[in-house]
């Protein structure tokens, strides 16, 4: 398994800084969670079968935007 790095959401108002690594899931062996450091927000992306970005569990409210961002600092980190 991969280790943590750190990762930055843009909120509505700020940016949100956390950390991120990848988690196996049943049925989702290429997750990514993120954790916020204030532990205000959580998020758990993966890709579906379709090969898109889907958000799988997390806190509420949240922004759609926040998969693209999470999967594309993921991916860079993954290289």
């Amino acid at each position: 398994m991969e280790q943590q790095f750190d990762a930055t959401l843009t909120g509505t108002d700020s940016e949100i800084d956390g950390t991120a690594q990848q988690v196996n899931l049943p049925g989702y062996p290429n997750a990514y969670e993120f954790k916020s450091i204030d532990e205000t927000l959580h998020l758990v992306i993966a890709k579906n079968e379709d090969g898109e970005w889907i958000r799988l569990d997390g806190t509420e409210p949240y922004l759609s935007s926040w998969i693209d961002e999470l999967a594309e600092q993921a991916v860079s980190h993954s290289l």
